[in-house]
């Protein structure tokens, strides 16, 4: 009788740690599919990024618009803030006709939950003043709150300010 309740027992135990390195496989199974999903939206991230720097640098409004949602909001340094298309639209016109920017982008943190995500970024480079031909440096500190749209992350809000 002890032989067969200490058998019933290790079938037991046997059954319930083979059901817990299942459930452990599958826990691990889905966090690496969590993590490769993270990665996969982090890199399209970047590439929104990266684009968006690209538009700045060769001044074009076209390339600009596309990349925020059509209620995006651009808050730049001493001026006021440009809410939907056709203001922002309006902001990077007179941005571009003012200065030409020459940078580069840092990325110091993507977070992403769910269908929104923020990324803080540092920039440097140069500003060409078209008023008197003057260059000068740049930099910046950027925060971007973004939005997946249609399956595509676009620029929510966006907002910067100098570096001192």
């Amino acid at each position: 009788m002890k032989k067969l309740i200490f058998n019933a027992v290790l079938l037991t135990s046997l059954v319930a740690c083979q059901n817990q390195t299942e459930n452990n496989s599958n826990n691990s199974t889905n966090s690496n599919q969590i993590k490769m999903e993270q990665t996969a939206e982090k890199t399209e991230i970047e590439k929104l990024l990266f684009s968006y720097r690209d538009a700045l640098n060769v001044s074009d409004v076209n390339k600009v618009l596309p990349l925020y949602t059509s209620d995006g909001v651009f808050m730049p340094s001493n001026a006021p803030s440009a809410i939907g298309q056709g203001q922002i639209k309006g902001s990077y016109e007179f941005v571009f006709k003012t200065i030409q920017l020459k940078i580069e982008f840092y990325i110091d943190e993507i977070v992403i939950n769910g269908d929104c995500a923020f990324a803080r970024t540092t920039s440097k480079g140069t500003t060409l003043i078209h008023a008197n031909g003057q260059t000068v440096p740049e930099e910046n500190r950027e925060l971007f709150v973004l939005q997946k749209v249609s399956g595509q992350w676009k620029i929510s809000r966006y907002m910067f300010n100098k570096m001192k």
